[in-house]
């Protein structure tokens, strides 16, 4: 499962002018976009630009910072996701990348609402984003390797494997002590056929935190090869 519960701290910015935003929103046509992914990630209407001029302005008034305000709002936007309001974490997480474009948790929050509405490749799309402003967060990271072994098990394209165990290569190495990391990575190695690392991984998980593996997976594990280590039965 990926991260839906990013936390962030808002800084105790006040939640008061969070409905401001809802209340500006001008036209039928923006209502719609703003509950796309950076709001459709197109050409801006008139209407857009000049709503998007009155919401900035009202936040530098309310805000000691723009980059508070985008980390208030994004805060909100795990909020929502966490309660399964899609829509509304969906203009949650545009609004903070409006305020600041260089907010990871946008694109991560943005990816993982795409991710639950079953678009993966518009999920990987987002979730890229995120990781191109910020490269050494291992957690994100992972998530965009699941997502690409997800669509992998659909498209059956070597590339999206290869590369979702790039990127978990990575996450291992940028943080050893997060244990989906190799819960995927072994979930990786299965996919290729090779057993033997699948059950290095799992081990590797399992020493970490034993939460993470899931019982399914191990069972399948365990039809293909047995545990190597004999921990499971």
């Amino acid at each position: 499962m990926l991260t839906s519960a990013r936390p962030v701290d808002t800084g105790g910015v006040r939640p008061v002018r969070e409905s401001i935003p809802e209340m500006a929103a001008p036209a039928k046509t923006f209502e719609e976009l703003r509950m796309l992914p950076l709001f459709g990630e197109g050409p801006k209407s008139p209407d857009h630009i000049e709503w998007e001029i009155r919401f900035l302005s009202d936040c530098d008034q309310n805000f000691s910072s723009r980059e508070e305000a985008s980390q208030f709002f994004a805060a909100r936007g795990w909020d929502y996701l966490a309660e399964g309001k899609l829509d509304t974490a969906t203009y949650r997480f545009n609004l903070a990348y409006i305020l600041n474009p260089r907010n990871a948790d946008s694109f991560w929050g943005l990816g993982v609402v795409t991710y639950q509405r079953g678009q993966l490749p518009e999920a990987i799309h987002l979730l890229k984003k995120g990781i191109d402003v910020v490269d050494t967060n291992a957690v994100l990271i992972t998530d965009l390797a699941t997502v690409q072994l997800k669509l992998f098990e659909e498209k059956q394209e070597k590339d999206l494997l290869n590369e979702a165990i790039s990127w978990l290569d990575r996450s291992a190495s940028l943080d050893p002590s997060y244990a989906n990391t190799f819960s995927y990575l072994s979930w990786a190695h299965y996919l290729q056929s090779d057993y033997s690392k699948a059950w290095a991984s799992l081990h590797r998980a399992r020493a970490l935190d034993l939460s993470s593996i899931d019982v399914t997976y191990l069972r399948q594990l365990i039809e293909k090869m047995p545990d190597p280590q004999d921990f499971f039965k």
